[in-house]
Formats: structure tokens, C-alpha cells, sequence
């Protein structure tokens, strides 16, 4: 009995050192959002490569999630606010999302940001296995993932963010 509880202190001593020690490795490390190119529903290509020097807002979303739906007003809202400042959006439909409801739901709602269908998985792949929806990763002007919201974010949050962003260098 006793030899279990030092074994499980032990286990939870390490548990708590392996953590601490990773937690300040990522201090101040930012990941580099990965270099994918996208067709968008226009039929313009382009990459997350071309968007360095520019904010931008990656937000994987499908039409059948009611939070995405719910949440799309408020990021065309943020995009409109920050657009001319060096902001960008890029809306990418997850793989399992018919292109046609894609297609309609951005004509509809006059999307003003591109669109791209994920058709194959590789964008959410490369974005970390991006599979809950809807899920939003921020990217600063030097292509570092500065934030990643699982969920809708707190948008009043996401804007103090982004202006913050847009005055760095």
C-alpha cells in the first residue's frame, strides 16, 4: 500500500516537472502558421504565405455547425473593422460540408472575406488536425499562430488582440 502511494507521487511529481519545464520551453515561442495554398469560391489561389504583413484570421467553420453559423455575423463584423488596417479573413468550409451549401450560404450572406473548401482535409490537417468546428487561429504579420479559439471566441477579447497586432512592427 505504501509503495503505491510513493509510486503515485512519484508519477505526479514528474507529471507536474515534465509540465512546468514544456510550459517555459513555449514561453515566448510562437509556432508558424503552416504554408498552404487554397482555391477560393471566386477561383482565386493563393497561400498563407501571401498574407504575411497582414492580421490574419483563419476560421474553420461548416454550415451544418449552429455555433459557426451563430458566430459568422460577428467575424464579418470584426473583418469590416479591421480590413483597411492590414486585417484579413479567410473562411475555410470543413471537408465534409457539400460545396454547393458553402457556395450558398456565402452568396446569401454576402461574405466580404474569401471562402475556400477544404475539400480534401489538408488545410485542417495542416493547421493541427483541425476537426471541431468552429475554430479560429489568429496570425500575426509574421505568419506566428498567436492564438487559437476552439469554439466562438470572446469577440470584445479578439478585437483588444487584434488591435494589438495591427500596431506591431
Amino acid at each position: 500500500m505504501k509503495t503505491a502511494r510513493y509510486a503515485l507521487a512519484a508519477i505526479v511529481t514528474l507529471a507536474i516537472g515534465v509540465g512546468g519545464y514544456l510550459a517555459f520551453q513555449s514561453v515566448g515561442a510562437k509556432d508558424m502558421a503552416p504554408s498552404v495554398g487554397y482555391t477560393l469560391l471566386d477561383g482565386k489561389q493563393s497561400t498563407t504565405d501571401q498574407q504575411r504583413g497582414k492580421v490574419l484570421l483563419v476560421n474553420f467553420w461548416a454550415t451544418s455547425c449552429t455555433t459557426c453559423v451563430h458566430e459568422m455575423p460577428q467575424i464579418v463584423a470584426t473583418h469590416e473593422k479591421f480590413k483597411g488596417r492590414g486585417f484579413d479573413t479567410l473562411a475555410v468550409a470543413m471537408s465534409y460540408d457539400p460545396p454547393a451549401y458553402v457556395i450558398n450560404f456565402a452568396e446569401t450572406r454576402k461574405l466580404p472575406f474569401g471562402v475556400a473548401i477544404d475539400n480534401t482535409g489538408a488545410i485542417a490537417k495542416s493547421f493541427g488536425q483541425v476537426q471541431l468546428t468552429p475554430t479560429s487561429v489568429l496570425i500575426n504579420k509574421r505568419g506566428e499562430i498567436v492564438k487559437r479559439y476552439v469554439g466562438e471566441p470572446d469577440f470584445v477579447a479578439l478585437h483588444q488582440l487584434v488591435e494589438k497586432l495591427l500596431a506591431e512592427s
